[in-house]
């Protein structure tokens, strides 16, 4: 072979060699991304079966090959879950959990379930909102307040602070959830046990005033809504999701001493689907995933999200809550409550 012959002959054949091996390099990438992008996610939560519906269609539409699973019970019961699970063969078995009360976290990280991870979308999520340790971000806001019967309470009659509740005129008229079932019932248990304008003399005037226990949060709501009680302590969304569907059933925040929880997310250590829990726990902290939340009555935490829901007015009046404190003596808080109770 001649030297021109030769030369042509490397001229033609080294694009060849150079595209095979940029296509190989490809295929290595899409491989990786796959393997990341394909199975199975597990959540654990408290939210409402609805809403969790609607962030199982919307991530399954954009990763269509990680089938999402949940597990949904109240925020009690799902602490036990985890809790049988670690002390039994030592893992829990979800991926990620997502629970109303952020005290329960910091229990959670210090029994050494968390796995830490700070989700690139946190640049839009106000850092009081995460754990400084990476541990758990807000997934979403969630307020108490106070739900009506309409058929029953005029709007101008119905309760409009905590205070308000212990009129004798609700007298055996007022529901709400059993703290030990509920994780955000526990936290404004413990928040109000903590003030020094409420304590305990406010939970024995609220049992004197005839106040009833349901042991799950959609019940209470639920006992509003069908008029067993004229007067439910309730939450935000669950009120918006049965006045959506047509409930005669209105709320409103409390003119005073809001309490607010941030409903964190977090990472399970040592679980099976870890890079497909940190694809899902991107996509509910994402504008998008946020704006599902939004469609579905949630109050979202990103700062580029639109809501009907004035969360600076919510701020103006929040109580503050001595996160510290609630962690340590959560417990006592709820031992004084059930003892007032007779539980």
């Amino acid at each position: 072979m001649d030297l021109d012959r030769s030369l042509q002959l490397k001229r033609r054949h080294f694009p060849m060699k150079k595209l095979l091996a940029l296509l190989l390099a490809v295929m290595m990438v899409l491989s990786v991304s796959s393997a990341f992008a394909a199975g199975k996610v597990m959540l654990y939560s408290s939210m409402q079966e609805a809403q969790l519906q609607a962030i199982e269609k919307a991530f399954e539409a954009k990763y269509p090959d990680i089938d999402m699973e949940y597990y949904y019970a109240g925020g009690g019961k799902l602490v036990t879950k985890m809790t049988t699970e670690a002390e039994g063969d030592g893992q829990i078995a979800c991926d990620l959990v997502w629970l109303g009360d952020p005290s329960d976290y910091e229990a959670f990280k210090a029994n050494g379930w968390l796995l830490p991870y700070v989700s690139p979308e946190t640049d839009h999520i106000a850092k009081e909102y995460m754990d400084v340790e990476g541990y758990y971000t807000a997934g979403r806001l969630v307020t108490m307040g106070i739900a009506w019967n309409i058929g029953l309470v005029d709007e101008a009659d119905a309760p409009k602070t905590w205070n308000d509740l212990l009129d004798p005129k609700w007298n055996n008229q007022i529901i709400m959830t059993d703290p030990s079932q509920a994780s955000t019932t526990k936290y404004w248990m413990a928040a109000m046990m903590q003030s020094e304008k409420y304590g305990e003399a406010y939970f024995e005037a609220l049992k004197a005033n005839g106040v009833e226990l349901e042991s799950g949060t959609t019940a209470t709501h639920n006992r509003v809504a069908d008029s067993s009680y004229m007067v439910g302590i309730c939450l935000d969304y669950v009120s918006a999701n049965l006045i959506a569907e047509g409930s005669p059933i209105q709320f409103h925040y409390t003119t005073d001493d809001v309490i607010t929880m941030t409903s964190p997310i977090a990472m399970i250590k040592g679980c099976a689907n870890e890079e497909n829990g940190k694809i899902l726990m991107d996509f509910i902290l994402s504008k998008e995933g946020q704006e599902v939340l939004v469609e579905n009555n949630l109050v979202s935490v990103r700062d580029d999200v639109e809501m009907q829901v004035d969360t600076s007015a919510i701020a103006a009046v929040n109580m503050v809550v001595d996160y510290n404190d609630l962690g340590a003596n959560l417990q006592n808080y709820l031992d004084n409550f059930n003892k007032i109770f007779n539980k």
